[in-house]
């Protein structure tokens, strides 16, 4: 008797680094399940779709694929399109509602038994789509507590059943890695205990809830074998990472622990708040060796009155004096930041104040986003909104700047030395004048964290290979991206700190 085929699926995912680990859970669970995963939709039994639910153009973003992955119903295999992730989990049913080309839209609650559920989904059945749920309230107040609480609620990233992918030894794994590059994100925690009143991802993605130290270094270890050169260490906020641990340091404890990882290179951190930057978690980070010197400070804007609406701390000179204090140890760390502008209330002054500020940064990155209301959230009801043309207007006026500025630290950088690490060979046909110094091929320097901070475009022997470490020097700029030539006949591993 014919054994009957395997249920496939084609997982698609949209938004953030830590949908990218949440994604990596999912396959983990669908595979021990006994669903295969395919890159081609229309050769899969079921489409799946990990949304992101954070802005409108997010939101957009995953309604577009969603009416896209229907095609493979209409024209392949595909027996159902299910969506998942932050904006299934936000909007629930009434995005089912609105949404008829989802056949199941389901919630972080799924996530367990994923498997079980998109089977039966594919053999016919349609579930009640998920009901969204204030996700604050599953975990208790105070942060000591939810360690124990966690069990039985479930958070995408901290499951502890072991599944594909696990280590020899060590705490149990659940993960299956979605690509070969030599970069991963690595989840630090999920959720937040900040009230920023533009923002309502608290809502949909819980409390504040670390994994522990042992279970980030037991998976750091399993990425070292399996090609990965560099951790990316991900999290709704990395400062504040430990809170619940009982250790406000655990983020220090976790560097040297993730450094001696034999096969590590790179250990990057992501998305720091600027008010819980204390002094000796910069100098751990500068003086640790692995851990490159880069800094992703969420600012979201310099003005003190419009900070204050944002239920946010700071201003211009709280903001440059820790920069200071990072550049007085790390002179090239590499600091990106975002900023929201058009944000009730904000005046022609207040842009000129962050715009002024901006341009005393010195930072690498800088994301610009235009103001919208988010259900849910305390900005919505706040005075004085602005016109939508006036918001439009004001941020295309502050990334014009803000395009100059970075362009204009990326060509500082010219002739420094520096460490890329090589993620493709086969670089775009350039009509840029390079010198003929081997093959061109594609990196990022430790000043560029992965998709967003620009790219390396790298002249290197021809002996160079993926997640080879090349020590180089800049020789000149396109933009945000730097261009160098290799300086060694060939690759080394060295500190990024050099």
């Amino acid at each position: 008797m014919t054994a009957p085929a395997q249920t496939s699926v084609h997982l698609v995912t949209l938004g953030c680094a830590r949908n990218d680990v949440d994604s990596a859970e999912l396959v983990a669970r669908l595979e021990a399940g006994g669903i295969r995963l395919v890159d081609d939709p229309k050769a899969a039994d079921a489409v799946m779709v990990n949304t992101c639910g954070f802005i409108e153009q997010a939101k957009k973003d995953s309604i577009d694929q969603i009416i896209e992955a229907a095609d493979a119903k209409e024209h392949g295999n595909a027996k159902a399109v299910v969506a998942v992730g932050c904006m299934a989990e936000r909007y629930g049913n009434e995005l089912a509602d609105n949404l008829t080309e989802a056949d199941a839209v389901l919630g972080f609650d799924a996530y367990p038994d994923i498997a079980a559920r998109l089977q039966a989904i594919v053999d016919g059945d349609r579930p009640a789509s998920h009901t969204p749920r204030d996700r604050r309230l599953l975990l208790p107040i105070s942060p000591a507590a939810r360690p124990a609480a966690a069990a039985g609620t479930a958070t995408p990233g901290h499951a502890d059943d072991v599944l594909t992918g696990r280590p020899a030894s060590g705490p149990p794994l659940l993960r299956r890695r979605m690509g070969t590059g030599p970069m991963s994100p690595l989840k630090l925690a999920s959720g937040c205990d900040r009230r920023c009143s533009f923002c309502a991802i608290p809502s949909f993605r819980g409390s504040y809830l670390s994994r522990p130290i042992d279970d980030i270094v037991a998976e750091a270890e399993w990425m070292a074998t399996d090609g990965v050169r560099e951790v990316f260490l991900v999290s709704e906020n990395s400062s504040s990472y430990g809170k619940d641990l009982g250790d406000l340091r655990s983020l220090e404890k976790l560097l040297p622990k993730l450094s001696q990882i034999d096969g590590l290179d790179w250990i990057r951190v992501s998305y720091l708040q600027p008010a819980e930057v204390r002094p000796g978690l910069v100098e751990v980070m500068v003086d640790t060796p692995k851990v490159v010197p880069y800094f992703d400070l969420s600012f979201q804007h310099a003005a003190p009155g419009v900070l204050r609406r944002m239920r946010r701390f700071g201003d211009p000179e709280r903001f440059l004096g820790l920069l200071e204090q990072i550049r007085a140890i790390a002179p090239t760390a590499g600091i990106r930041s975002n900023v929201i502008v058009g944000f009730p209330g904000e005046t022609e002054d207040d842009v000129d104040v962050l715009c002024d500020f901006l341009a005393a940064a010195r930072l690498d990155a800088i994301g610009v986003f235009g103001y919208s209301d988010e259900e849910g959230t305390e900005a919505v009801g706040l005075p004085d909104h602005l016109p939508d043309d006036e918001v439009t207007a004001r941020a295309d006026h502050v990334r014009d700047l803000a395009d100059a500025l970075v362009d204009q630290r990326a060509e500082e950088r010219i002739g420094e030395r520096v460490q890329v690490l090589v993620e493709s060979l086969d670089a775009d046909d350039t009509d840029l004048d390079l010198p003929d110094a081997g093959r061109l091929v594609v990196g990022r320097a430790a000043h560029q964290g992965p998709e967003v901070d620009g790219t390396t475009l790298l002249s290197a022997p021809e002996t160079v290979a993926i997640g080879d470490l090349v020590p180089a020097v800049v020789t000149a700029t396109d933009g945000v991206d730097m261009i160098a030539t290799a300086d060694t006949p060939a690759p080394a591993p060295a500190d990024p700190r050099s």
